[in-house]
């Protein structure tokens, strides 16, 4: 089971590695700093509960 996902940072643009607690449920949201540029980015997150795969949107925050 893949407990990390990557995501685009809605600042820079720059890939980021996230953890996905699988426990949370199938859809998620909460903020994280991008790796790069340090800026808060929402993380919206679904998780397919057939095939487990992930998918993650991002927004500005604020």
């Amino acid at each position: 089971m893949q407990n990390t996902a990557e995501y685009i940072c809605a600042y820079c643009g720059e890939p980021n590695l996230t953890f996905i607690d699988f426990s949370g449920g199938s859809t998620q949201s909460y903020v994280e700093d991008c790796q790069v540029c340090c800026r808060p980015n929402i993380l919206y997150i679904t998780i397919d509960e057939d095939t487990l795969e992930i998918a993650i949107d991002t927004e500005y925050e604020g």
